[in-house]
């Protein structure tokens, strides 16, 4: 299962590092990554796949939140098939 990962924040030093060691030690694989800084604000997408996670997805928002709010920042989940069909055109 793939899922959608979206992180906006202020930018600063270590958003890219905390999410990453988060993942990895939940063994959850970043297939592409893309960010970029807007006026002085972090904006992240990733998708991720979930497949080898043993926790459940409402297990991994609340892990998420809680990460965001330790940094500062916005940190959202969502199935890939959600974000893609609210996408949908």
């Amino acid at each position: 299962m793939n899922a959608i990962v979206t992180v906006v924040g202020k930018d600063k030093v270590g958003i890219i590092a905390g999410i990453s060691a988060l993942f990895a030690g939940l063994n959850i694989n970043i297939i592409d990554i893309t960010q970029t800084i807007l006026s002085g604000n972090f904006v992240m997408m990733m998708m991720v796949d979930l497949s080898g996670c043993g926790k459940s997805l409402a297990g991994l928002k609340t892990d998420i939140a809680s990460l965001g709010e330790s940094m500062g920042v916005s940190i959202t989940i969502m199935h890939e098939q959600v974000f893609s069909a609210m996408h949908r055109i």
